[in-house]
């Protein structure tokens, strides 16, 4: 196990700036996902850690050791990538070993080894199939048992499930943070899925434009964005953003104005505010815990989707989009009435786009 630094990590592809100054600390045994769309240099930076890229600027420091001018061979990791990389003339035994065997590493060592991996990922009835026999979470499971052979300081993993389909990704999702807890090492996890960000994380890095936006827990990041571009970024559904005023101490956003008097709502003096409110925390009126104490409003619903346990529908105010989470009981109608909590509400500064 091993603790990660950063210390003002800049990347750059001629005159193309990929990544910017970036400083981060990963603990001993920390779980971070690396969260953000693509071209965000998220995989890039991993690339960086396994020594399979070059640092513009900046040092990276694996443990107390400087790594800098470390071979990949060298650093102590072990790297999975999506696309498996499992060699399709050997079965699952032989590809699981593989790499302690170059490093001639002791038979029995090499035995050991593979049969703890092989428990943990439960892959003994595949010891003899080829790869082309397995599924693609089979396949995804020695890669990681692959890697678990090495007995790595840190686990790299890059976009590991994105090659999985819906259901096969949340079981592996689980796998993979299991496996954390059972060989507490530090794992770093590159993925452009908030969900799997979300739910496997002690610490989730959001990346845009080369730049860390915010590092935090799952719960921070989602109720305490510090900043729009996270708002509306992480989330199943992203948080609604509108343009706000404030005047008189009346709160206008599209086609809504409400006094302030009975609010405690500090938006610190500001004049024009970006407001923002979560889907979820818009309640409609045909749902049992409608309050009638808050601000409502109604709106037409121009398009929904029913998504099993619950629908999202959607609507205009003024002239823009607003998504509300209602449940699916609710009969499909040309109108509905909604419900705001104003301690709901995100204030975010006009300029800055910063929380206020």
């Amino acid at each position: 196990m091993a603790k990660v630094v950063l210390n003002n990590i800049s990347k750059s592809f001629g005159k193309k700036e990929i990544l910017k100054n970036i400083n981060l600390e990963i603990n001993d045994g920390e779980f971070v996902v690396l969260v953000g769309a693509s071209g965000c240099g998220k995989s890039t930076l991993l690339r960086m850690i396994a020594g399979l890229e070059k640092q513009t600027e900046g040092d990276i420091y694996i443990g107390d050791k400087l790594v800098n001018s470390t071979l990949p061979k060298d650093r102590d990791i072990a790297m999975v990538f999506q696309n498996y990389a499992l060699y399709p003339h050997l079965n699952v035994k032989e590809n699981i070993a593989l790499g302690l065997r170059v490093r001639h590493v002791p038979k029995c060592e090499i035995e050991r080894r593979v049969k703890r991996a092989v428990e943990i990922l439960k892959l003994e009835e595949y010891l003899n199939s080829k790869p082309k026999e397995l599924s693609g979470g089979q396949r995804q499971r020695v890669a990681l048992a692959r890697a678990i052979v090495r007995e790595p300081k840190v686990f790299l993993m890059d976009e590991p499930l994105s090659n999985l389909d819906a259901k096969l990704r949340s079981e592996m999702r689980s796998q993979i943070k299991k496996l954390h807890n059972k060989l507490k090492t530090t794992f770093i996890y590159v993925t452009h899925d908030q969900t799997e960000a979300l739910t496997m994380g002690d610490k989730i890095v959001v990346l845009n434009n080369g730049e860390i936006q915010q590092a935090d827990n799952a719960n921070n990041i989602y109720e305490n964005p510090q900043n729009i571009f996270v708002a509306t970024f992480m989330g199943s559904n992203p948080m609604n953003i509108i343009e706000a005023e404030i005047k008189d101490n009346i709160l206008t956003f599209g086609n809504i104005a409400v006094s302030l008097d009975n609010f405690f709502i500090d938006t610190k003096g500001a004049k024009k505010v970006y407001l923002g409110i979560r889907p979820e925390n818009i309640i409609c009126s045909n749902s049992p815990s409608y309050p009638f104490n808050q601000i409502h409003f109604s709106a037409k619903i121009h398009f929904e989707e029913n998504l099993g346990s619950h629908k999202n529908v959607y609507f205009k105010l003024k002239d823009t989009e607003f998504c509300a989470v209602v449940s699916p009981e609710i009969k499909k109608s040309a109108e509905l009435d909604f419900s705001i909590n104003p301690k709901d509400i995100h204030f975010f500064d006009f300029e800055t786009k910063k929380p206020i």
